[in-house]
């Protein structure tokens, strides 16, 4: 190619280049840390074509477990997080972290396991006789391991079983640490047990021969809950946009579009958030 060539090139790509940056630099967008269940439950691929239909402001989900999404914002990498372990969040305020924590939804959580059920706990509806009969029984056992809601309400559970989990684990529990999805795609092609989300299980397709063996336990109550990010410890923070997308999803307009999320007739998420 000759100079000539070459120089109208550049200044092709440079005018093309300085086409693009003003809409670039003009696009409203905030970063929310989120779990792997809001994320792979669809109820993300829902709510936020309606948010940036209404505002347009995009929404950029990074979609961990809760205590890595945590994470994420304690480096000031999150406007907003938004997840499910209450304790964790809590302390994440307390730490000077976040602003605020608003409630927000709830759903629950499920024991999920092969039809076979060696363990002998389908129909039971206490979550911690039914941990006590898998461990006993050695079934196999599938864990996120991920320092997730979900791998945190597993951990509280083996602890109200009365069971060292530490000193219990052995060959038959298998410790993943993935997402809640590539979790339950272990436990099918292993005929294990696992604790899961409703809403996940729902909107999972290789169930093989998986189904919900213990439910409706209050202890597998499932909370979910908003918090910003603090500006005055992370400067960069979009603290305008992130207050306006939690306002929204705590209004009423956002708590109908979550109530509205459903697969097959059935409603994955509750909305709860409380006025003010």
């Amino acid at each position: 190619m000759n100079a000539i060539r070459r120089l109208m090139l550049v200044s092709a790509l440079v005018a093309a280049n300085a086409a693009v940056m003003p809409a670039v630099a003009q696009e409203k967008f905030i970063t929310v840390a989120s779990t792997t269940s809001t994320e792979q439950s669809g109820l993300f691929r829902h709510l936020l074509p309606i948010y940036a239909k209404k505002t347009g402001v995009q929404v950029r989900v990074v979609a961990l477990g809760t205590g890595q999404a945590l994470d994420v914002a304690r480096r000031g990498d999150a406007d907003v997080v938004f997840v499910h372990d209450k304790p964790a969040e809590e302390k994440f305020v307390a730490d000077g972290f976040g602003v605020a924590r608003r409630e927000v939804m709830y759903n629950d959580f499920v024991l999920i396991g092969p039809k076979a059920d060696p363990a002998g706990i389908a129909g039971g509806k206490d979550i911690v006789a039914a941990f006590r009969k898998i461990q006993a029984k050695q079934a196999p056992f599938v864990s996120r391991g991920d320092r997730s809601g979900t791998h945190a309400a597993e951990l509280r559970l083996w602890k109200l079983a009365g069971i060292d989990w530490a000193a219990a684990r052995g060959p038959w529990y298998k410790d993943t640490g993935s997402g809640m999805g590539p979790a339950l795609n272990t436990a099918s092609s292993m005929n294990g047990y696992i604790l899961a989300d409703r809403g996940t299980w729902l909107s999972f397709k290789n169930r093989g021969d998986l189904v919900i063996l213990v439910e409706a336990d209050k202890r597998l109550f499932n909370q979910y809950g908003v918090i910003l990010v603090n500006p005055a410890r992370h400067p960069h923070v979009k603290k305008d946009l992130g207050q306006a997308f939690i306002d929204w999803i705590v209004s009423e307009e956002g708590q109908r579009a979550i109530a509205a999320y459903k697969i097959g007739g059935e409603q994955l998420f509750f909305p709860n958030a409380q006025s003010g």
